[in-house]
Parts: C-alpha cells; sequence; structure tokens
C-alpha cells in the first residue's frame, strides 16, 4: 500500500523542512492507551511502518508498570463502570421489594468475586488491544520509552538493558497518573490506581475530592454498604459542571446516605489500631479504614527527557501542542491526558485518528472540541453535553433561554425511592439553537449520547419541539419540555462560587 505521509514542508501542519533520511520507523509512539493504539492502528492503515513502546501489564501503575490499553481499560473507565454496575445492585434490592420480589434474609456481597471479576476483564482486554496492533502490522516493544533527540527513541526493559528506534515522526501518548495530596501521612492513603483493587471492601471510606473520581468511588462504596464520608473544598460537588446539576448530584448523594462536607479539606493522616485517624481543617477527626485521595492526575511527562530535546511543557508537566497535537518540536506530536487538554478517553482517540489523517492520511484536520458530551457515573449518573448555563451566559450575545423537567421516574413511583431525575435545555433566545443539555437520572449517559449527534448538528428548540418522544420513557421528556423556566440575560448573570 502506497505510503500518503506529509512530505516536509508540503502544508502548514507537516514537518519542518529538510531531506528524506532514512528511518527505522515512519511513527514510533511512546504508550499504549486508547490515544496510542489508535494512533498506531490508524496510522498504519494509511500505509505507515509503526512501532508502539508500552510499560509490562499491571492493575497499578508505576514508572515501570502500565499494560496495553492504558488508564482507561486497565485502572479507569471499564473497571470503574464495573464497579458501578456492582454497586447498583443494592438500590436494585431495595427497590424489587415493591415489585413483588420478597427478598427474605441477609443478601451476601462477595467483594473478592466482583474483584476476580474485574480482573479477569481487564486482562481479557489488555490481549485484545495487544492483538488489534498485531493485527494492524504495528510492531510491539515493551519497556519505558523516552526521546534521545527529535527522531530517536530509546526503550528501557525491567532488566535496565536498552534499545534505540529511529522514526521520522514519534507520537507521545502517555496519559496521566493519580496524585496524593501533599500532607503529612499521605503515604496511608491511596488512589484510584489502587481503589479499583483492594483486596478487602472498607466498611468506612473517607474521601477527599469534588470530582468525577471522587463522587463515582463515593457511589461505588456506599452502594456495596460501606459508610463513606466525602470531602470538598467548594459548595459542592463536580466544579466545571452546570450548577443546578450540580445541586441534585449532590442531593442524590446524600439521599443514597453519603456524608457530604463541602468546604472542608483534610490537614492530617496517621496510624491507628482502629485504622486510619483522619483530621480536617474544620478540626473534627474521623477513623477509616480507606482513605483516598481523588483530586486530579499530573500528565505522564517526566520521565520522556523532553527538556533535553526542545519539547515545551506547561507548569504542570502538559506537553504543550497547536491545534494538530504538533509539540514545539515539528516532528514530535502529542495526544490524549498528556496534553492536559479535555481528559476524556474519546477525546484521545479523536486527536489520534486527527494526527493520523494529518500525517499520513493527506487530510490536514484539527480536532473538534465543541459539544464533547461526557458522563458522571455516580448513582444515578449525571450527563451533559454543550455548555452550562453559566457557560452560556458567559459566552452570551443574547439572553438565554432555559427550560428544565424534574420529575419522578415511572420505576420510582411503585419502588417509593425518593429521587426525581432532572433535565436541562439551555437555548439561545434569538436563534433557537440548543446550546447545551443535562440530565441526571438513571441511563442519562445513553440518552446524552442520542442527543450529542443533535447538538452537533445544530438543532434548535423547534427540532425538539417538533420531534416525537417515545412513550413510557425518561427521554421523552426532551422532547415536551415546552413551558420555560426562566429567561436570563447575560448582563444579569449570577456570580457563583460554588
Amino acid at each position: 500500500m502506497a505510503r500518503k505521509m506529509l512530505k516536509d514542508g508540503e502544508v502548514a501542519v507537516a514537518t519542518d523542512g529538510g531531506g528524506e533520511e532514512s528511518y527505522d520507523y515512519d511513527l514510533f509512539v511512546i504508550g499504549a492507551g486508547s490515544g496510542g493504539v489508535r494512533g498506531s492502528r490508524t496510522s498504519a492503515g494509511f500505509g505507515a511502518k509503526v512501532a508502539i513502546c508500552e510499560l509490562p501489564f499491571h492493575p497499578i501503575s508505576s514508572e515501570w508498570l502500565g499494560g496495553h490499553g492504558g488508564t482507561c481499560v486497565i485502572r479507569g473507565c471499564v473497571p470503574k463502570k464495573i464497579l458501578v454496575y456492582g454497586a447498583s445492585f443494592r438500590g436494585e434490592f431495595e427497590d424489587a421489594k415493591q415489585f413483588g420480589w420478597e427478598i427474605n434474609g441477609d443478601i451476601n456481597y462477595n467483594w473478592k468475586k466482583l474483584l476476580e471479576n474485574k480482573t479477569q476483564e481487564i486482562v481479557r482486554l489488555n490481549g485484545i488491544y495487544k492483538r488489534i496492533l498485531g493485527n494492524s502490522g504495528v510492531t510491539m516493544i515493551e519497556g519505558a520509552g523516552s526521546i534521545v533527540d527529535a527522531h530517536t527513541v530509546e526503550v528501557t526493559q525491567q532488566d535496565g538493558s536498552k534499545q534505540r528506534h529511529t522514526a521520522k515522526h514519534i507520537l507521545i501518548a502517555t496519559g496521566s497518573r493519580a496524585q496524593l495530596v501533599n500532607i503529612p501521612g499521605k503515604e496511608l492513603a491511596i488512589t484510584s490506581d489502587e481503589a479499583l483493587s483492594l483486596e478487602e471492601l472498607p466498611k468506612r471510606a473517607v474521601i477527599l475530592g469534588g470530582g468525577y473520581i471522587a463522587v463515582e468511588f463515593a457511589s461505588i462504596w456506599r452502594g456495596l454498604g460501606a459508610e463513606v464520608d466525602l470531602f470538598y473544598r467548594k459548595e459542592l460537588p463536580l466544579r466545571g459542571f452546570d450548577d443546578e446539576m450540580r445541586t441534585i448530584v449532590a442531593s442524590n448523594l446524600e439521599g443514597r446516605g453519603i456524608r457530604l462536607h463541602p468546604g472542608a479539606n483534610l490537614t492530617e493522616l496517621s496510624k491507628t489500631a482502629d485504622g486510619i485517624k483522619v483530621v480536617t481543617d474544620k478540626g473534627d477527626e474521623l477513623i477509616a479504614d480507606v482513605v483516598l485521595f481523588a483530586t486530579g492526575r499530573a500528565p505522564n511527562s517526566n520521565r520522556l527527557n523532553l527538556e533535553a530535546v526542545g519539547v515545551e511543557v506547561d507548569q504542570v508537566g502538559a506537553i504543550k501542542v497547536d491545534e494538530y497535537s504538533r509539540t514545539s518540536v515539528p516532528n514530535i506530536w502529542a495526544v490524549g491526558d498528556v496534553t492536559n487538554r479535555i481528559n476524556l478517553t474519546p477525546v484521545a482517540l479523536m486527536e489520534a485518528t486527527c494526527f493520523s489523517k494529518t500525517v499520513f492520511g493527506g487530510q490536514p484536520i484539527k480536532p473538534d472540541y465543541k459539544d464533547v458530551p461526557c458522563a458522571v457515573f455516580c448513582i444515578p449518573p449525571l450527563s451533559v453535553v454543550g455548555l452550562s448555563e453559566q457557560e452560556a451566559l458567559e459566552e452570551a450575545k443574547n439572553d438565554i433561554l432555559v427550560y428544565t423537567s424534574s420529575f419522578n421516574p415511572m420505576k420510582n413511583s411503585i419502588s417509593k425511592r425518593q429521587e426525581k431525575s432532572v433535565m436541562k435545555l439551555v437555548v439561545d433566545a434569538e436563534t433557537d439553537k440548543v446550546l447545551g443539555a443535562a440530565m441526571c437520572g438513571p441511563d442519562a449517559a445513553e440518552i446524552m449520547q442520542g442527543l450529542a449527534v443533535a447538538l452537533k448538528a445544530g438543532a434548535t428548540k423547534a427540532t425538539f419541539d417538533s420531534t416525537v418522544g417515545i412513550h413510557p420513557s425518561a427521554a421523552e421528556e426532551f422532547v415536551t419540555m415546552r413551558t420555560l423556566t426562566r429567561r436570563v440575560s447575560p448582563a444579569s448573570k449570577p456570580k457563583t462560587n460554588l
């Protein structure tokens, strides 16, 4: 197959000028997570000779342990969602009684069984990623990659031996890693890596953080029967999401029995005979079996030797790239969490696909970050696409129309669970264009994926209104919201520090 690789100086997004040289590979990829695997196999599909290096497999990552599939598959989205499924059954068993199911006696739970099945699944997926690469003709090399110069990667194996490989282009896709907060006793805390592989299910859990990971693990552990205390610095969890939806999530977490501690932080951890003593900045003390730090992740860029070759990084270590994912060194590129743009697996896939098309497909294309949907898999989940009400007001030239629907799902009307589903549309008053959509309730992510297509296609509120709903379903609420909740002017936008 003829290669369609961009020639030096051919277009603005191609590599810098210079004569053709001979290299071992057209492309060498460092990191076989979602972005690295996608970039490798799509580039190979365009005829490029590709190699990729990745660390040996292990569920808990380190400087020398990783695995094909990366964070999402091995210690992120996939195992997390498996645990969410497991935790959701607690509510299902409670709700089932009102539907006629007579559940007598205790319902026993086997954490080790779930852990074993979760591990089997990620091992299976790790093998699938390897097969995908192999079937695409990509050469796989095990070890830690670092950059020697603009066209050379050195791979260090576990025994200390080193190999050097040259390539016309280098793609960095090393992802990010969870961090521990620097307080006394931090070594007693765990990150999401360890939380997904605990030998014993905690009975008492303390979580520090208010983002995706924090609220998801709060839901998981509470769903599996643990007492959970969630600490975060703001007034509400999930900073960056729509404030109204954040309020709903907080209410649901409390409704499920999770103790929330807004505006609070942890200052010290210490080991006691009864567990880990947790001290807060309010002077409170708790005892926990597990303390999870879920306060953010840092780009995996430290060991790549980037400074030596002139690849620029920002203050947190994220690799700086242009609109085409090219670094400050013209033939070195980077995608995914290591660039700290939108840190979602599907976004890394998009960036990697655009990279391959640009460099090897002769189709220069920039990643499009508009209307990227996402979901928080708390119980029940939150999912959004487009602008929040606050973001819409920040960007608005016109008034904003807000439509909301809060209702008791049909299932809850029988089970008597006091937990409403909430939906929201944010609309430009002049153009009628739907700027954002949000939902907190069962199946939110499944519903929002469909709405993301509508927003991407430029749907208006009239489009939603003219669409026939599916009855009975929660999703039909999005096409039956006729009554305006409020009209907000950019000039009167509320100030918030939530």
